[in-house]
Order: structure tokens, then C-alpha cells, then sequence
């Protein structure tokens, strides 16, 4: 059961630096004070050093590059790499231009992530080291389905073993492998496509999750998808016909927030493979 996990969340009050997209930086946030965790964001080279010296975990997300915060993001992530704190990166639109999947394929080499958290076409391009995406959303042709789930699976555990790390592919349906065994999530809404920053909040979320849950990082990590997917799915029945994504937005946050162990023990479905 994946539950516990939320309540080490909100016992430990995980301090999490987000290096991260513009576009949701507020929403990435608010999703961490609702599920007990507390933000930090900096992407100026002279400060990040310092700021993640002081956090249990580091959140890495391109969405937005410039050249600053590419600099940043290095000197951060070698920081708390020393520190020996949770490491994760959300490589948003790898393959969509030519900075992000270089950006996204040095900071591999150069870091030793605890999580790569991305879409199935993103992870497929750091898998190869080229690709294409549909700017930051998957690709359709890439989509893990029910009929390709044995190949999707078996892509993970092989990608996890080379880099050597969690790899969690979400979507539709979620694959999240430390390499040996891999949980396959189906929890969610499609709605949940049309709220820009889902992901971001989710590569928060699961930093966090890592962070107070050191010892047990893979289902961890799962629970971090599960709560994200259950949360979509309890904010879609509190909306009303009037309302849309703007509400939909922050009726997610407030399901993470309003989230416990009862709740994520009863609605996380998953299985392992």
C-alpha cells in the first residue's frame, strides 16, 4: 500500500528547490505546500548553490531555458549531487529543439539522478539521444496503451537499468521502473491533458515524495503518480457544469492538499511488473 507515503510527506515537510518552468512555477508551488512539502525557487547562478545547500531535494525542469538557468541548473545540480540530496529531472519538449535535448542529454552525463520523471516521446528521445516531439506533449504515436504495454514496460526497465536510475513515463497509463520491477499506474483523467502544468506539479510532487521517503524511492515515486492521477480524478467529480480548466486546475490542488492515507491506500490503482 502506497499511502504511508503521503504521511511521511506531511511529517517530514520536505524543503524542495525547484529550478523549473515559468509557465507553472506558482502552481508547482502550491502543489507542494498542499501536499505538506515546502517550495524554493532560484535559477540565478550566484544563488543556487546556496539555496539548494539548505533543501533536501532538487527539482530540475527545462520548460523554459535560457542560458542562465541552463548554468544554474549544473551548478545546482552538482551541489546537491555532493549533498547527496534527491535529484530529478523533467526534460519538457526533449526533441522539440535541438537546446532541450542537449541540455537535457549533458545534464545525464554530467548528474546522477534519483528520477527522470517525462512523456513517453521525451523519455524516448533521451533513450536515443534524438527525437521529435509535438512541442511539449507526447507524441500520439508514441501513447502507451493497453496494446503496446508489454513493449512500454520492457522500454523502461531497459532505459532505467542504462541510466541507472528511476524512470517514470506518465501518461495515460504510467510506467514508473527502478530497472528490476515496474509499477504500472491507471489513475487519472484525459482532462487532466488540457490544465498546462500537470507534469511540472507531478515532478515536484514525486521530488518531494523522494525526499521523506529516502529508503524506498520506487514506491515513492509511484505514490507521488498515484496521488497526482487520484487527485485528477476526485477533482473531476467536484466540478460543476459551469466551471473548466482554470477550476479543474485548482480543484487538483486542493484534492493533493485534502490528500491521506485512507484515501490514496483506497483509489491508487496500480499493479507491478
Amino acid at each position: 500500500m502506497l499511502g504511508a507515503y503521503v504521511e511521511n510527506v506531511r511529517k517530514n515537510t520536505p524543503l524542495v528547490h525547484n529550478i523549473t518552468n515559468y509557465v507553472t512555477v506558482n502552481d508547482v508551488a502550491n502543489v507542494l505546500l498542499a501536499c505538506g512539502g515546502s517550495p524554493i525557487m532560484s535559477d540565478e547562478p550566484e544563488d543556487v548553490e546556496d539555496i539548494t545547500s539548505i533543501c533536501g531535494g532538487l527539482n530540475i525542469n527545462i520548460g523554459t531555458l535560457n542560458q542562465n538557468s541552463i548554468k544554474a541548473m549544473f551548478l545546482a545540480g552538482k551541489k546537491a549531487q555532493e549533498l547527496g540530496h534527491v535529484l530529478l529531472l523533467d526534460p519538457v519538449g526533449a526533441g522539440a529543439s535541438a537546446l532541450r535535448t542537449n541540455t537535457a542529454i549533458n545534464l545525464m552525463k554530467e548528474l546522477s539522478f534519483d528520477v527522470i520523471r517525462g512523456n513517453i516521446s521525451e523519455i524516448k528521445t533521451l533513450a536515443l539521444g534524438s527525437g521529435t516531439t509535438k512541442g511539449v506533449d507526447a507524441d500520439v504515436a508514441d501513447a502507451v496503451t493497453e496494446e503496446n504495454l508489454d513493449e512500454a514496460v520492457a522500454f523502461v526497465k531497459t532505459f532505467a537499468k542504462e541510466a541507472g536510475c528511476i524512470v517514470a513515463v506518465t501518461g495515460a497509463i504510467d510506467l514508473i521502473s527502478d530497472g528490476e520491477a515496474c509499477y504500472v499506474v491507471r489513475n487519472g483523467r484525459p482532462e487532466m491533458g488540457k490544465i498546462t502544468g500537470t507534469g511540472c506539479q507531478l515532478s515536484a510532487l514525486m521530488t518531494a515524495f523522494l525526499v521523506a521517503n529516502k529508503e524506498d524511492k520506487l514506491p515513492a515515486a509511484a505514490a507521488a503518480v498515484c496521488a497526482m492521477g487520484l487527485a485528477g480524478e476526485i477533482g473531476f467529480r467536484h466540478m460543476k457544469p459551469e466551471d473548466g480548466n482554470s477550476t479543474y486546475r485548482n480543484r487538483i490542488i486542493d484534492a493533493i492538499y485534502h490528500m491521506d492515507q485512507e484515501t490514496l491506500d483506497q483509489g491508487a490503482n496500480y499493479e507491478v511488473r
